[in-house]
């Protein structure tokens, strides 16, 4: 057989199975909060140990450069349910933000304190259409009168306002999560009750959108775990977080539970799983001068509008996925479309977001470019700014005194070489490109502070979404 004739068969089997799929897909939605880019085996980490979502990646397709689209989470998991972009939701900060920096260098602007109401959710598209729908995990996007139950699930396990948990030891006091020992794991409870929720959905669609708590602050795991890690990391004599690596073991434990439940459920053959994060990893907690996470070569993290803050894991495998690798530019705001694909239903227009259907099926996506707007001061120390990816290249303008800085993500992916003065003309396309999309969307402009005082400038706090200093 010739290579070409080679290629023709392989191709028609791809197709026949791609025809195959179910027209009405059920999905499983994964969203792990402050996961890095490269925290998985099948992303390079060399020593945090992810069996089972590296068995998802040979077994789907994974996204290399996908991005949430905020560097923080309330805004990212907004744009993920609305397919719209956090700016044009005036949802721009993690809930409810920090108090403003008196002496900062601008004011930056207020924004909504929950997903509001009038916005169309992926499970308020799918429920009407049959889907059982279930968010398990954290939500974030609001409180009393805006939780999960209010934006079209029917059920909402541990759904509270908060970005964080008390901790990650029982007893539990969380929405349809009560009681527990000091032994038990929220991480694991949480999978439980997931499942729990797939054995209920038999014989029916359903949409289970599961953002795990994990891996964010507090840094809590098993003793045993950790204890694990630490002789590992020493072992290799390398830098690193036991406590981390044993909460990412944690939740690759809970990816093989939920695979397993959907084999043992025969429902793998219809479902989806899809697996990303709201943003970056988190690179130091707190003030402690201990690392986290390390994203390199993507430069800095959470909190920062650089590589390392925004690009995130994607995952994806199931009936209709074929295997491999794609390399094109994605945001949080093409899972709503990609969903109503998956669900044989029309995507809603005015949306931002693209459905990726066409790279399941190894077909080309159109290329466009990706914005960002985060006018805020960051826990981490990110300043205020926005940004803009078009093909390899990567503008970002700095909210407190416009500066720009230009980089070729293809030749520098660790954003270390400013091109500013070498392509301008670059730097001035993608600039207009990103004031034009700004007006678009209605972006809120943070304004100049006349109490700013040089030198005492709000310089973040470097570290998790910690409490917000006085005002």
């Amino acid at each position: 057989m010739t290579n070409v004739s080679r290629r023709t068969f392989l191709s028609s089997i791809l197709a026949a199975k791609l025809a195959a799929a179910p027209a009405k897909r059920s999905v499983v939605l994964l969203y792990v909060d402050d996961i890095g880019w490269r925290d998985f085996g099948c992303t390079g980490h060399p020593y945090h140990e992810t069996p089972h979502i590296d068995a998802l990646a040979k077994d789907g397709l994974r996204f290399t450069q996908a991005y949430a689209a905020c560097p923080v989470c309330s805004p990212s998991r907004a744009a993920l349910m609305t397919g719209k972009y956090p700016a044009r939701l005036q949802l721009t900060d993690w809930i409810p933000g920090r108090k403003q920096w008196p002496t900062a260098k601008v004011l930056t602007p207020a924004f909504e304190q929950q997903l509001p109401l009038a916005e169309t959710t992926i499970a308020e598209i799918l429920k009407p259409a049959g889907y059982k729908t279930a968010s398990v995990g954290k939500w974030h996007l609001g409180g009393a009168g805006f939780g999960p139950e209010q934006q079209g699930f029917e059920l909402n396990v541990a759904g509270t306002d908060k970005g964080s948990p008390p901790g990650y030891f029982g007893p539990f006091d969380l929405p349809n999560l009560k009681g527990g020992t000091k032994d038990d794991l929220l991480t694991a409870a949480l999978t439980t009750e997931a499942e729990k929720f797939l054995e209920s959905a038999k014989g029916s669609p359903f949409f289970l959108y599961f953002p795990h708590f994990a891996v964010h602050t507090p840094l809590q795991a098993p003793a045993a775990l950790i204890e694990k890690y630490k002789k590992k990391i020493e072992f290799m004599g390398l830098p690193g977080n036991p406590v981390y690596a044993a909460m990412m073991e944690t939740l690759d434990d809970s990816v093989g539970r939920l695979r397993k439940k959907l084999q043992e459920l025969g429902r793998a053959e219809d479902t989806v799983f899809l697996l990303t994060g709201d943003n970056g990893g988190l690179r130091f907690e707190g003030k402690a001068k201990a690392p986290v996470t390390d994203n390199a070569p993507a430069r800095n993290g959470k909190g920062h509008l650089y590589e390392g803050g925004i690009r995130v894991p994607f995952l994806a495998a199931g009936p209709g996925v074929a295997k491999g690798v794609n390399a094109t530019p994605i945001s949080s705001v093409d899972f709503l479309p990609t969903i109503c694909e998956l669900a044989g239903l029309p995507v809603p227009k005015g949306i931002d977001g693209v459905s990726l259907a066409p790279a399941f099926n190894q077909q080309p996506l159109k290329p466009r470019p990706l914005f960002w707007h985060y006018p805020h001061y960051s826990n981490q120390g990110g300043a205020p700014g926005g940004a803009v990816r078009d093909g390899d290249w990567k503008l970002i303008e700095f909210y407190e005194d416009n500066r720009l800085e230009l980089y070729n993500l293809a030749r520098d992916p660790g954003e270390k070489r400013n091109l500013l003065n070498q392509h301008g003309d670059v730097a001035e396309k993608l600039k207009q490109a990103l004031g034009k999309w700004r007006k678009q969307v209605k972006a809120a402009m943070p304004k100049p502070n006349p109490g700013y005082v040089p030198g005492q400038a709000d310089q973040g706090l470097t570290g998790a979404e910690a409490p917000t200093p006085p005002v």
